[in-house]
């Protein structure tokens, strides 16, 4: 069977593991913690990066900063994973879901200022596959109503946004506040594991006390205060130095990574275009003003029916392609809760969308074994 995904070792993280473990320092905000965090920063334009256990985590950290209460309200697209909205349900805002756009899943910006109430607080898009949404609109209209921006950029790691000046940016350097993740299934991986990307000046000090179980620890150890306490809610977000160690080998081969992962992308791309053409079938679209970081390869089947039969063929010549996400709106914890009626573009993608293996050791005798059963179907 080739596996939908398989984690790949750079082959420096058991050597960075025991280096951590020899340091005496395997507790979290060490070295490798550090390393981790300015890499994002200089890279990508964040002004502040703190790793967390998981982008759940970082999502959480996020809710807790802009102060969702019960009764906020919060815009997100319902074609997402469940922590994105769970993460300000547990702090008891109300979800208003928005629907897809119709050639992608992000979240359709025309959609959103409509579904704006004196309650709401915040929208949270979700860059799908690591393609931008169209932050320029999502952000004027934030600033309009004087919302916060927190992007769910669990699957954009080096991705980039140009707007409408021309300036390019790394998703999760635009909002408010952003969520990366390091799952096994992404790109740059540690396992579990996530980080919070700080875009505000005015988060900054907060996040680290949240971040440190509500206590300023991190300002007492850079001698900033001469003892530390219990000065806010928190709790205990930060990964061990075992995770980080883990991390920091992969983002050293980051290159390598995504050149390898973007080679696999576009080989499907290029020599499925006529198959999905016949069997009217959508490939990945790419927006001008969005980069392809090459996190997954999908398509959009015409119906259920055929998205069945295709997942059926495949597997029966043993290639493990999968569907994504169930409509969070028709979901049994929030369809009593959502009030929005249909979101067509939402279902569509519910019903139709197939990913397809990709990762890192996918050979090219594997690639083409799976492109020759795709033109058998």
């Amino acid at each position: 069977m080739i596996p939908f995904n398989k984690p790949y070792l750079t082959g420096n993280e058991t050597a960075y593991i025991e280096e951590a473990v020899k340091s005496g320092k395997i507790s979290g905000n060490g070295n490798f913690t550090k390393k981790c965090q300015s890499f994002f920063e200089t890279n990508y334009g964040i002004k502040k990066a703190l790793l967390t256990t998981s982008c759940t985590d970082a999502l959480e950290m996020a809710a807790i900063l802009i102060d969702i209460k019960e009764g906020d309200e919060v815009i997100m697209p319902s074609y997402t994973f469940v922590s994105t909205a769970n993460a300000f349900v547990l702090r008891g805002a109300k979800i208003v879901f928005a629907d897809s756009r119709k050639n992608h899943p992000n979240i359709d910006e025309t959609k959103i200022e409509s579904l704006i109430t004196s309650k709401t607080k915040a929208i949270v898009p979700v860059h799908y596959a690591g393609v931008a949404c169209e932050m320029d609109t999502i952000m004027e209209i934030a600033a309009k109503h004087n919302l916060y921006v927190i992007e769910d950029a669990a699957q954009a790691v080096d991705s980039y946004y140009t707007g409408k000046n021309g300036i390019k940016k790394a998703l999760g350097s635009i909002g408010h506040l952003a969520a990366f993740s390091f799952h096994e299934t992404k790109n740059i991986i540690s396992g579990e594991g996530g980080l919070l990307a700080v875009n505000d000046d005015k988060f900054i000090d907060r996040a680290e006390i949240i971040w440190e179980k509500g206590t300023n620890r991190s300002s007492f150890f850079r001698g900033e205060v001469d003892k530390y306490g219990w000065v806010d809610i928190g709790s205990s977000f930060l990964p061990s130095e075992i995770i980080a160690a883990f991390l920091w080998a992969q983002l050293e081969n980051l290159e390598k990574i995504q050149t390898k992962r973007k080679e696999i992308w576009n080989n499907y791309f290029m020599r499925l275009k006529d198959w999905a053409q016949k069997n009217e079938i959508e490939l990945p679209l790419t927006p001008d003003y969005a980069t392809n970081n090459a996190h997954m390869f999908y398509l959009v089947c015409k119906n259920l029916e055929q998205r069945t039969k295709l997942l059926t063929h495949l597997k029966q010549h043993e290639i493990l392609a999968v569907f994504h996400y169930i409509s969070l709106h028709t979901s049994p914890f929030y369809l009593s809760k959502h009030q929005g009626g249909e979101l067509l573009q939402t279902d569509k993608f519910t019903d139709c969308l197939l990913r397809l293996p990709l990762f890192f050791e996918l050979t090219d005798e594997q690639q083409q074994k799976i492109i020759n059963i795709f033109n058998e179907f």
